[in-house]
């Protein structure tokens, strides 16, 4: 999740064992240690682009590693401040594991993906029960902890982690509810697929994007949760397929080994962008989840040399009403049809799901 969630609830777990006097120090270790496997980010090539894609929630957030990482930040910590206040060794280290613990299992809970077993597993789990970025979960989670710090009590932020505990749990169940209507939207069109999953649009549980595969097509539509849960029909795009989309890269090549590392990357979820036909894209995320306009791509060059990378693309494009747009869709209301707004021209009517 952002590092504002990761360090709230990084504070949340020490503050709620600690003593009264330490509830500051094991909201400053807490913090630290939850924020900083995401110092991974940092491990970049200018001439691999795909390389952070591979590292990023790696090592670094997998439950092996959380001792040796607790005890880089512990140190750290101690080194630099504790040594001079007299602060305790030992207790500055628990408090820095208790954080650092919290971080790949609120990271395990995205869509994005997160290597808990590494170095045994190269297994992405992505439970799809909170959006990377909840507001709802984070701010009163954050309050908590600072009237944890100044009241010196444990239970505000004993009392946090209850309620991160309980919006994971009704995240859970909101995901189970939004991939039962997404079967039944598969099955409204004469499909059965295998597979349907459902993640969260951002900043809440209500409004969520469903994905299943049909034959060699994905299907991509919204779904409102409600007693009535409302469905906003969206995109249709053909799975990647190299032989047919890219029939001119060669399968030994530097760039095709780089489309398969995306492919791990992104959990199998690769079509080639419509509008773009040397981009291949990670339709997991989009600004709106009915439509499967990329945030990330990755750009090929059919002129390249064997032993050059591919471009590693993100796009912020919006319309001027997309924030509009999805504020109606998380309140269940219709949107008016703006052809064109999408790769496939939809502009997401909203239709009724009954049992």
């Amino acid at each position: 999740m952002d590092p504002v969630s990761q360090g709230a609830l990084g504070a949340a777990l020490p503050q709620s064992l600690a003593r009264a006097e330490h509830t500051g120090l094991a909201m400053l270790c807490g913090i630290a240690g939850g924020m900083a496997p995401d110092l991974d980010v940092l491990i970049r090539s200018s001439n691999d682009p795909l390389l952070f894609l591979e590292y990023h929630r790696q090592f670094t957030h997998s439950l092996v590693f959380i001792p040796v990482g607790a005890l880089m930040v512990g140190f750290t910590l101690w080194a630099v401040f504790g040594r001079r206040r007299a602060w305790s060794f030992r207790e500055t280290y628990v408090f820095s594991l208790l954080g650092y613990a919290t971080h790949a299992l609120l990271d395990a809970c995205t869509s994005y993906g997160t290597l808990l077993f590494w170095p045994f597993s190269d297994q992405r789990f992505a439970w799809n029960n909170v959006s990377i970025i909840d507001p709802l979960l984070t701010l009163p989670l954050i309050g908590l902890i600072i009237l944890s710090r100044f009241r010196r009590r444990r239970w505000p932020a004993a009392l946090g982690m209850l309620w991160v505990v309980a919006y994971l749990s009704a995240g859970v169940v909101a995901r189970d509810a939004a991939e039962d209507v997404g079967r039944k939207i598969a099955r409204s069109r004469g499909h059965d697929p295998l597979v349907v999953e459902a993640k969260p649009s951002f900043a809440n549980l209500l409004l969520w994007k469903t994905i299943y595969r049909q034959g060699n097509d994905y299907f991509v539509d919204a779904v409102r949760l409600g007693r009535e849960p409302v469905i906003y029909p969206g995109s249709t795009v053909p799975a990647l397929d190299l032989r047919r989309d890219l029939p001119w890269l060669q399968a030994n090549s530097l760039q095709a080994r780089d489309v398969e590392r995306f492919r791990w990357f992104s959990m199998g979820y690769l079509a080639l962008d419509p509008r773009f036909p040397d981009q291949v894209m990670d339709i997991r995320y989009s600004m709106l989840p009915n439509e499967i306009l990329p945030l990330w791509s990755i750009q090929l060059d059919k002129g390249a040399q064997g032993s050059q990378h591919v471009r590693y693309r993100v796009s912020r494009e919006r319309g001027p009403d997309t924030f509009q747009r999805l504020w109606r869709m998380i309140r269940g209301l219709p949107l008016k049809d703006t052809p064109g707004d999408s790769p496939a021209g939809l502009g997401g009517a909203q239709l009724p799901v009954n049992d």
